[in-house]
């Protein structure tokens, strides 16, 4: 059974930072795209940031324009752990964080975590 598990959401003031972690288990993602997207109240879910396996010995790393600069994303395949370092956070950051690994092996599946409350208060 995989299960993806966030932690590090909570509440923290404009221009504050947080550090989101996702853990997966039952399967190992190496080499296949982890990654984050968010949800704000009233919102449809939008992509974040993710990586991507380059081919070669390291991954590609794609952000919303929204993010651009402020967040970095990063993983330890290691630990089978995606990271998001998110700075200068602005109120409009506020939503809940979801990881996501992607499955890319046949007709692909998609696995999500439980989400992590990230708020910025102004």
């Amino acid at each position: 059974q995989v299960q993806l598990v966030e932690s590090g959401g909570g509440l923290v003031q404009a221009g504050g930072s947080l550090r989101l972690s996702c853990a997966a288990s039952g399967r190992t993602f190496s080499r296949f795209p982890m990654g984050w997207f968010r949800q704000a109240p009233g919102k449809e879910r939008e992509f974040v940031a993710t990586t991507r396996w380059s081919g070669g010995r390291v991954y590609y790393a794609d952000y919303a324009d929204s993010v651009k600069g402020r967040f970095t994303i990063s993983r330890d395949d290691a630990k089978n752990t995606v990271y998001l370092q998110m700075n200068s956070l602005k109120p409009e950051d506020t939503a809940v964080y979801y990881c996501n690994a992607h499955w890319a092996i046949g007709l692909g599946t998609d696995y999500w975590g439980q989400g992590t409350q990230v708020t910025v208060s102004s």
